[in-house]
């Protein structure tokens, strides 16, 4: 790897969920490479090398608590990743309390612990892109702060939860988008998002089982022409989350090869992903 020092995280304490796989590995390698002291939240073992591992249930509230409170103690965590993500093949609840619930619950535990300057990048995903639907639904749940109260809340609205997945996504984009301004000025901290596309790591075979065989094959990769790898959506993270980003904060960056933007613009007609026929012009 080049000379990339000047991204700002040689002897750096970071934190990434979900770095055992997918593209919380991809990170961790890249900010080990990279000179950072890496710490890995994940259920299971990472291969990557790390300073520590905690195995922690992001779905169980108390093993989150658990963890924020060894995580409290190692010094100023100078960057935290959430990279933590799961299908909703596990269950919309699930999903949901891991994706979005769970990933909130650590990252507001640790916001003692992060100093003025320093930064929390999220991956959200392509699948969020409607999270203006709904909004003052979104911004009441977004209150509820307590994570036991949360997975209530969402018990008693099935037709909130949805599927689990796109749900979370959503929540994650107006979260960062809303508490961004709140962390700036109490914190002096940075929040962001990514929102990928389909991206060849081990949750697509998890999400074939719930989608259309062809789903993957009949998705817009206009920019590669493929799905993107866990590194290449890693990268654009790191550089979100690094301190030469320092007036970036509540940032949606989608890494999806143009999709949302196509969408938004007309460019590109979801209609064949959708197995609709698009209409004759």
């Amino acid at each position: 790897m080049q000379d990339l020092a000047g991204l700002g995280y040689k002897d750096k304490t970071v934190v990434v969920t979900g770095g055992s796989s997918g593209m919380g590995a991809a990170a961790a390698s890249i900010l080990g490479k990279l000179g950072a002291r890496v710490h890995i939240v994940d259920l299971n073992e990472p291969t990557v090398p790390c300073v520590n591992y905690y195995q922690t249930d992001i779905s169980v509230p108390e093993d989150v608590a658990r963890t924020v409170a060894a995580l409290s103690t190692i010094g100023p965590i100078h960057h935290l990743f959430n990279c933590a993500g799961v299908p909703p093949t596990l269950g919309a609840l699930k999903c949901m309390q891991i994706n979005y619930i769970g990933n909130r619950q650590l990252t507001e535990g640790l916001i003692p612990a992060i100093p003025r300057g320093g930064s929390i990048a999220i991956i959200s995903s392509d699948a969020g892109l409607g999270w203006q639907k709904d909004l003052p639904q979104k911004l009441e749940f977004l209150k509820i702060k307590d994570p036991v109260v949360a997975r209530q809340w969402c018990e008693e609205k099935p037709e909130f939860l949805r599927d689990g997945y796109t749900s979370s996504k959503e929540m994650i984009l107006v979260w960062v988008q809303h508490d961004c301004i709140a962390l700036g000025r109490e914190h002096g901290i940075r929040i962001n998002t990514i929102g990928p596309c389909p991206t060849g790591t081990a949750f697509i075979p998890q999400m074939e089982t719930a989608l259309d065989d062809d789903y993957f094959a009949k998705f817009p990769y206009p920019l590669l022409g493929r799905m993107a790898t866990a590194e290449e959506q890693a990268w654009p993270l790191i550089l979100l989350n690094c301190p030469l980003n320092n007036v970036v904060t509540g940032g949606v960056l989608w890494t999806d090869q143009g999709f949302v933007p196509g969408l938004f613009t007309g460019s590109l007609d979801a209609a064949s992903l959708m197995n609709k026929e698009a209409p004759k012009k």
